[in-house]
């Protein structure tokens, strides 16, 4: 029974972050992308601290590695991916980023190498990189007639993943000391922080762009209440039950209910195109980390119970 427990959470977490996608598309309707972003951020940030503050636990970061998780998860992770991912969805669909977003644990060992010399590259790590920028070309679809906003739309989304995946490889070696509540909270209120600096900074996303519709309204409440605080708290509770290498893969089964739910609420279609190049994402993924995979696949074997003889 728990591991229909854990399978339902599983797929009510991807059912979130993918709908997170075309709740992101409704507000970007009324809202420039990087103030629409710090509002989310803000909002998840007090109700995190409100949670930590009614639990009781520490909230005070105290060591080296608090401070170097909260402020590198937080400036990259929080406000670079999000800023360049909201601005990416101006451009191309929800599903279409969702999909994009794939490329997270296909370049991550990749990066790793690059700032670990005890991490081994591995002609699979390149393999699996390798196929995961074709499915982006593909996506990107670049033609003549095709290198205006659809490209860029691609580029921007592109760098969202690659400071999510650069976030995780600078702080994967830290041990913080503060409960994983209070530092997602700290982390988001940095995040938060960088992108009220990024929205003074560039050209175009003044909160007096902002048009603060009952849609915009109900997009910031679910992306920070449901998809930021809840969806957050529910990932930490699956990743110590499941694993890193099992939670990776909620990577593309979340672009699965961007699709759908963009099609239901939006109307917007899957084409071709996105769906090929989502399956060169999934092609490097499991190339990339196919020896973790195996060995993921082996426990798994050697756990479930054999089937008594007739």
């Amino acid at each position: 029974m728990s591991r229909y427990r854990t399978a339902g959470k599983y797929l009510l977490l991807a059912a979130i972050w993918g709908t997170a996608f075309m709740a992101t598309d409704v507000g970007l309707a009324d809202l420039p992308a990087v103030p629409f972003a710090a509002v989310r951020f803000d909002v998840a940030a007090v109700l995190l601290f409100g949670a930590v503050l009614a639990s009781g636990t520490d909230v005070r970061p105290r060591t080296r590695d608090d401070y170097v998780y909260v402020l590198v998860g937080g400036a990259l992770m929080i406000g670079v991916h999000h800023a360049f991912l909201f601005a990416g969805q101006q451009y191309v669909a929800g599903g279409v980023a969702a999909v994009l977003l794939g490329l997270i644990p296909v370049v991550t060992p990749a990066l790793t190498r690059l700032v670990a010399t005890d991490e081994e590259f591995t002609a699979a790590t390149a393999l699996g990189v390798v196929l995961g920028f074709a499915g982006v070309v593909v996506i990107a679809d670049p033609d003549p007639s095709n290198l205006g906003d659809s490209a860029l739309g691609v580029g921007l989304v592109l760098a969202s993943a690659l400071a999510f995946a650069l976030a995780a490889v600078l702080t994967h070696s830290r041990d913080p000391s503060l409960p994983f509540l209070a530092t997602q909270a700290w982390m988001m209120a940095v995040g938060a922080v960088v992108l009220h600096v990024a929205v003074l900074a560039l050209p175009g996303q003044s909160f007096a762009a902002a048009t603060w519709t009952p849609s915009a309204l109900g997009a910031i409440a679910y992306l920070a209440a449901v998809a930021g605080a809840g969806g957050f708290l529910l990932y930490f509770v699956l990743l110590d039950e499941l694993g890193p290498i099992e939670m990776s893969f909620i990577e593309y089964v979340i672009p699965v209910f961007a699709a759908l739910a963009g099609w239901l609420v939006l109307g917007q279609e899957v084409t071709a195109t996105t769906a090929t190049g989502f399956v060169f994402i999934l092609a490097g993924f499991l190339a990339a980390k196919f020896r973790a995979i195996r060995t993921e696949l082996r426990r798994v074997a050697g756990e479930t119970p054999s089937r008594p003889a007739d």
